[in-house]
């Protein structure tokens, strides 16, 4: 079986859930993304790719989703009004209680789908904590790796479209094209970093930033060439993906 943990009813977790299901919570937040996307792009997006993963696997993986956590650790954009953001401690502590509630099951692996790049290290944290506290087996996963973690990101962005910019424009035109506004898309990629070979996103040195750093727009990245053709096959890719990343999941176990 697979399907919706909410959908279930209390007798039917029992039934359900056992030792080899494997629990999945999409992460995704509500924070603003330059003046041409809504702030719910990442809830969105954690939540269609997880649906799209669950169709992928269900035949051959024992997979249950929760329900999308929506608000999460967006501090970077806390500056712009209508942001949703939980403290660091705050959101530690609420993955932990939902930790609890898992380890009440009989299922042994906890997934967080993780859509925001701002929870990337708390959700390493979390990861670390969780398995110490409650026994589970925990991973962390992304549709793609922010580029702020050292994941890609496009030549003409020189590497540092992270947020609102091409790739997560045309993924969110794919999804919810009604819900862009291409007119307001402008280039906002921080140049005077790229010749750093050390300080800047993707580089070796961490530091800490607010998306108000880079300019008035809240957004970095270049979104003006951005269009759903595009964002079907990143979409499809990282579907496909992470498809594979559970179904490894879902057999990992360590070994003494």
């Amino acid at each position: 079986m697979s399907g919706r943990l909410a959908n279930l009813s209390g007798p039917g977790v029992t039934d359900a859930i056992g030792t080899d299901s494997v629990v999945l919570l999409p992460v995704g937040a509500i924070e603003q993304h330059g003046p041409h996307l809504p702030m719910s792009v990442d809830a969105v997006i954690a939540d269609e790719v997880a649906s799209a993963v669950l169709a992928a696997v269900c035949d051959d993986v024992d997979l249950w989703l929760l329900p999308t956590l929506t608000v999460s650790k967006s501090t970077e954009h806390a500056w712009s009004p209508g942001t949703l953001c939980l403290r660091s401690e705050t959101m530690l502590q609420v993955l932990d209680d939902i930790a609890t509630c898992v380890a009440g099951t009989s299922a042994r692996r906890l997934v967080f789908l993780n859509a925001h790049g701002g929870n990337t290290s708390l959700l390493s944290v979390a990861c670390r904590d969780i398995r110490v506290r409650h026994d589970l087996l925990t991973f962390l996963v992304h549709p793609s790796l922010p580029p702020a973690s050292g994941g890609t990101s496009t030549k003409e962005e020189l590497g540092m479209g992270i947020h609102g910019g091409l790739n997560e424009t045309s993924v969110f035109a794919h999804l919810r094209p009604e819900e862009v506004n291409m007119d307001l898309a402008v280039r906002r990629v921080p140049e005077w970093m790229a010749d750093n070979a050390s300080v800047r996103f993707g580089g070796s040195v961490q530091f800490g930033w607010t998306s108000r750093d880079f300019g008035p727009d809240g957004h970095i990245g270049d979104p003006t060439g951005a269009n759903p053709e595009l964002g079907r096959e990143l979409f499809d890719a990282a579907a496909a993906g992470l498809a594979d990343q559970v179904r490894e999941i879902a057999g990992f176990d360590f070994r003494a």
